[in-house]
């Protein structure tokens, strides 16, 4: 029998849901960012839960599509019990900070890294908020939907 995470959640976390949906066992939360570190603590903790495995931090750009800019995505997997679940925190451009996940998963590391990169979302408490796939001199986010396709970036040479 499957778990139901959302249900879980909305018990001990009713106040920070925002929205939630469960499509063929496919189980997405949205949720505020005020408490996320309590959140994800208690769903890799909590006995019913166990999700122990980060699989993947990114991010989506809905420019003008919603009137919260950003979503950073978190995608988790309890090895235990063989479930999952998508858990979705807003945030605005100008307000564009969530907490970092490496007290909790050293494996956000470098997922956070590259939702830094591409999209110029800070993790806060991050260990090393610093380029990943670019260079140190690029200007921008390229994955941002308002990055300008023909930017010209500052030429780099070869390090000596």
């Amino acid at each position: 029998m499957a778990v139901d995470v959302i249900e879980i959640v909305k018990g001990e976390f009713s106040s920070e849901v925002l929205e939630s949906h469960d499509f063929r066992s496919d189980q997405t939360l949205t949720v505020k960012r005020d408490r996320m570190l309590d959140l994800f603590e208690f769903l890799r903790d909590d006995p019913r839960l166990l999700m122990n495995f980060l699989m993947d931090v990114t991010a989506v750009d809905y420019m003008r599509k919603k009137e919260i800019r950003f979503e950073v995505v978190y995608h988790l997997y309890s090895q235990k019990f063989n479930h999952r679940v998508r858990i979705k925190i807003p945030v605005t451009e100008n307000d564009c900070v969530v907490e970092s996940l490496v007290s909790l998963w050293m494996g956000a590391n470098w997922f956070e890294r590259e939702v830094w990169d591409l999209y110029g979302i800070k993790f806060r408490n991050h260990p090393n908020l610093r380029r990943i796939l670019l260079y140190e001199g690029f200007k921008g986010h390229p994955l941002r939907k308002d990055y300008p396709i023909n930017k010209r970036q500052p030429l780099i040479g070869p390090v000596n």
